[in-house]
C-alpha cells in the first residue's frame, strides 16, 4: 500500500503505525482487517504518524474485541477535547469473525497481535490483526538466518545476470 501525504504532511491513506517487532517475535498464521473506533483528535494524531504499536495486543472484553495498550499521543493542534493515550479502543469486526478469533485464541493458545494501523482508500482507520503463535529464541535465530540467506541469494543472482 503506497503511503500518500498531503500538503500539511498528514497521511491520507497508507500506514500510520507499524509493529515491526511482531513478525520477529511471532509466527503469523493468518491476518484480518478490523475497523477501529476513534475520536477526532485521535485520528488527527494518527494522520501525523505518531502512534506506537510495539506493546499493543487485542483481546476480548465483555464479549467484544478491543485493542489494548496502543499508544496514540494527544493531538497538539489546539483541540480542547482530551483523551487517554493508552485507552482500550474497540475494534469493529463481524460476529462470525469475532467468534472465529476468540475460538482460535481459546483452542490453539494463539495471540491477537496488531500488525499495523493504516488508512484505507476512503480515509478510514483500519487495524491489521494477526493470529499469531509465539516463537522461541532458536526459532527467531532460524528466521533471521533464513531471511539473511534469501537477501544474499537475491543479491548474488542480481549481480550475476
Amino acid at each position: 500500500m503506497a503511503e500518500t501525504k498531503n500538503k500539511k504532511g498528514l497521511i491520507s491513506h497508507g500506514i500510520a503505525a507499524q509493529n515491526r517487532k511482531a513478525r520477529y517475535d511471532y509466527t503469523i498464521k493468518e491476518t484480518m482487517e478490523a475497523g477501529i473506533v476513534l475520536k477526532g483528535p485521535e485520528v488527527k494524531s494518527l494522520r501525523l504518524g505518531r502512534a506506537t504499536l510495539t506493546e499493543a495486543w487485542a483481546g476480548e472484553r465483555e464479549g467484544e474485541l478491543f485493542l489494548f495498550n496502543c499508544y496514540i499521543p494527544e493531538y497538539q493542534g489546539g483541540v480542547l477535547s482530551r483523551f487517554e493515550a493508552r485507552a482500550p479502543r474497540k475494534l469493529l469486526v463481524k460476529q462470525k469473525q469475532m467468534i472465529a478469533l476468540f475460538g482460535a485464541v481459546a483452542r490453539q493458545g494463539a495471540t491477537l497481535v496488531p500488525l499495523d494501523i493504516h488508512f484505507n482508500e476512503q480515509g478510514r482507520a483500519k487495524v491489521l490483526l494477526g493470529v499469531a503463535e509465539g516463537r522461541k529464541t532458536h526459532d527467531k535465530r532460524v528466521a533471521v538466518a533464513t531471511r539473511d540467506w534469501q537477501r544474499d541469494k537475491a543479491r548474488l543472482l542480481r549481480n550475476r545476470g
